[in-house]
This record gives structure tokens, sequence and C-alpha cells, in this order.
């Protein structure tokens, strides 16, 4: 909990600086959900200065808002040598790397890249429009996905186990809707709970990382392989208002809390944690390790795949990567890449990774055989690596074209779920205001020069 409530306080407050020499590496990395994981980098920033000599000044920010911080530096003219955040990877790296304003990181991939999986590889292969090509603008550190978590012991409050839970669709979800029913009409101390901790905030990329994944079941591909908008195509225009509607209806009907229109990322960990909800989906393990500490309530807490899709097949999982990007300008460039080069060591990413409770899955495919990441006695560390590993998946569609990373960062889709739920349009309306501005997005950076080059993708 005091994890989560950090992530609510002002930036000012995380900020950290391990030394104030100017000459030293400045390293901007979000600030994890524990102090244990907080702690394993300092431990990895530690022993790299004691055996290269050089120092490193860690910044931490909240993840949301690793990006602006990050703009405004550029802006000012002082950037980080280096930049690590999830959100930078969907809302921001590929828009910087086609600036130009990312240095080229292919001799820090190069001795390890056949460790990466190839889609990992191709989601950090950005273009670069100042010298027309592309390259390796970022590198990967490790990876997540959205999974269910849930509490095992208020399915059995309310007379239901983990074996009634349906694997279809419509099932899936009227399942925990029944959950809410059932609860609140037993005992007066459930009078509150929700069945569902869905986020429809402007202010959360969590309300983004969920609703693309919707549109990932109903089958709305936005994008084509080029990097070229798909919106116009009337079968993706149903496709995007049936998944608004389909995700407004559950607040429409009370089934998550009505403060979740202002939610910020944190928010749907809180209530799950204070148990105000049953269920909450979430992007990263950031809920069980928290509770990890706490053997007995890190039991109680249950985790679960997506359902398959309303056309019965599997789901594929988007991922969300949190990568290193080193900056063009950087004065430290050669001391960065090598710090970049000793942290992507698998047994430094292995044990840093591990220190940091298994939040986050590692990318390099060597780290995998080690047998904490699929132990069957930690089912939320195993779910994860079962998934990731054995499932099919796909990053964001930032990484097809930097256009979409705008799309992101103005959470277009957290403004249409609010012009429904708060303006009360219909869902019809809402999605072509959504299709109107990523339209007026994607044409803005084309006439800017932000066409990505023909051909991408093929």
């Amino acid at each position: 909990m005091v994890a989560c409530n950090d992530k609510t306080q002002s930036d000012s407050s995380l900020v950290e600086q391990s030394t104030t020499d100017s000459k030293a590496i400045k390293l901007l990395w979000d600030k994890g959900f524990t102090v244990e994981e907080d702690e394993a980098l300092r431990r990895v920033v530690s022993n790299w200065e004691k055996q290269s000599g050089y120092k490193i000044e860690i910044t931490f920010y909240t993840n949301d808002g690793v990006p602006q911080k990050t703009q405004r530096a550029i802006k000012t003219g002082n950037p980080p040598d280096i930049l690590v955040g999830y959100n930078a990877q969907t809302e921001l790296d590929p828009r910087l790397a086609w600036e130009g304003q990312l240095a080229d990181v292919s001799d820090v991939i190069e001795p390890v890249k056949n460790l990466y999986p190839k889609e990992i590889l191709e989601a950090v292969y950005f273009y670069n429009h100042k010298n027309q090509r592309r390259s390796y603008y970022a590198v990967p550190l490790h990876e997540g996905t959205i999974h269910i978590f849930y509490w095992r012991d208020l399915l059995k409050q309310a007379g239901l186990s983990e074996s009634d839970i349906p694997s279809d669709w419509d099932g899936f979800w009227n399942f925990w809707k029944q959950v809410q029913i059932k609860l609140r009409s037993q005992q007066k101390q459930y009078q509150n709970i929700y069945g569902l901790g869905f986020t429809y905030s402007t202010g959360a990329s969590d309300t983004y990382y969920m609703f693309e994944t919707i549109l990932e079941a109903y089958d709305v591909k936005l994008l084509d392989n080029k990097g070229q908008l798909l919106v116009d195509d009337p079968q993706v225009r149903q496709g995007i208002i049936k998944s608004l509607e389909w995700y407004a209806k559950f607040y429409q009907d009370r089934y998550v809390p009505s403060d979740s229109i202002t939610w910020l990322n944190p928010d749907n960990n809180r209530y799950l944690l204070n148990r105000g909800l049953v269920m909450t989906p979430n992007s990263t393990l950031s809920i069980p390790v928290t509770l990890r500490a706490d053997l007995d309530t890190y039991k109680k807490l249950g985790i679960l795949g997506f359902p398959n899709k309303p056309n019965g097949k599997p789901i594929r999982y988007l991922f969300i990567m949190k990568e290193a990007v080193l900056f063009a300008k950087s004065r430290n460039q050669k001391a960065a890449k090598d710090f970049l080069a000793y942290l992507i060591q698998p047994k430094v990413m292995n044990d840093y990774l591990k220190a940091g409770g298994g939040r986050h899955f590692p990318v390099l495919k060597s780290v995998w055989q080690d047998p904490f990441w699929s132990n069957p006695s930690d089912p939320h560390v195993s779910s994860l690596t079962k998934i990731l590993t054995t499932r099919q998946t796909r990053p964001y569609y930032s990484s097809l074209n930097p256009a979409y990373t705008i799309v992101l960062k103005e959470n277009v889709w957290g403004k249409a779920l609010q012009r429904i739920l708060v303006d009360r349009i219909t869902p019809s309306q809402a999605g072509d205001e959504a299709i109107k501005r990523i339209k007026e997005i994607f044409n803005q950076w084309e006439l800017s020069g932000g066409e990505t080059e023909k051909g991408t993708g093929d």
C-alpha cells in the first residue's frame, strides 16, 4: 500500500539523486511499486559505478510523469543521458527516434541479439527521418501484459469457486457481475463492493491498456502492417463503437466504482488491496508483488489470463515493454552505452528482476531458464511466464507508426469514454469523435513530414 500511495505523490517528492557531479550520467527511471524494486536498481548502479569508475545520477518519476518530464527537459536543452519508462515506449520513444533525438544503440544490442525474441527486437526497430533509415534506438529491458487479479476468498464467500469461472467472453465478464450481486445480497459488510476494477479516466494509461485489449478481442485492427490507418473501414468503425459501448456499460450498470472515471494508475490496485473490488485487470504484477511479505494474503490473490475472444478464439496479448533510450545529444554517450551493456547482461538483469519480486518479465530468453520464472508454487510469476512465452503477442501500434504515440498520449480512448459517461453522448457519436481525432493526428503528422517510410512492416 505504501508503494501504491507513492505513485500519487507529486513528482518532486520522487526525485532522488545519487550524486551531484555534473559529469555524471543522468538516468531518468520510473519509480517502482515497492522499495525492493528501487533498491535493486540502486545496487545495479552501485556495482557498475565501482566497476567502471563512472557516476550515475538517478532521478525517479512516476511512470505517467516520465514522458512529460522528458519532453520539458528536451525543450530546455537538458535531456537525460538515459531514459527508462513504460509509458515512454507507448507515448514518446518512437517519436523521439523519428525526430533524430535518440542515439543508435545497435552496438549495445548486437552482442546479445540472439537472446531477444523477434517481436521484442521489432518493437524497438524505429525509423529515423533525419537519416532516412531504421535501426535499433531502444534497448529492451523487460516486459509485462494484462492479467486479471481477484480474491479467491471473496468467490468462496459468494458461494462460488474458481472452477465456476467461464472461459467464454460474455460468460467471463458476467461472472464478476454475479459475484458482486451475491456478495451484496449476503452480508452488510459487502454493500459497497464492486465486481470489476476497470479504469475510465483520461489521466491513466491503464484506460488505454485495457481498451486496446478490448479492441484486440473484437478483432478491430486500426493500422495495417505498414502503419497506415484503417479507421475509414466501416467494419473498423463499428468495432470501435461496439468496444466503447461494451466497456462503458459496466460503469453505467454500476459494476465498477463511480470514481473510476478519475482514477490514476495506482487506484485500481489500491481498491483491490482494500477489498473494494473482487477483481481488476492490471498490466504488471505490481499487485501481487506488494503482497509478497504476507504469504497468506499472497495466496488468497488469484490470477487469470483473459477469456477467449467473442468469436471463441484465444486472444492475442499486447505486451508493454520497459526499454532504455539514449539521447543523441548525450555528453556521456560512450559511458551510457557501457552501462546499458552491463545492465542487459543476463545475470545482472535476472538478479535485478528477481530482487524486485518478479513484477516484470525478462525479455532475454536465456533468463527464462531460471526456475524462479516457472515455479508452479508461485502462480503469479509462472502465469506471467506462461502467457509471454507460449501465447501470441504483439506490441502497441506506437511501434508501427510514431503518430500513434500521440493518440495514446492524448488518451483518445479515455476521452471517448468520458464523453459517453459524463456528457451522455452515444457510443456512435463518441466513436466518430475518436476516429476524427485520430485522423487529425495522423494528418497533422504527415503534413509536418512525419509520415513513416513506405513499405515498413512487410
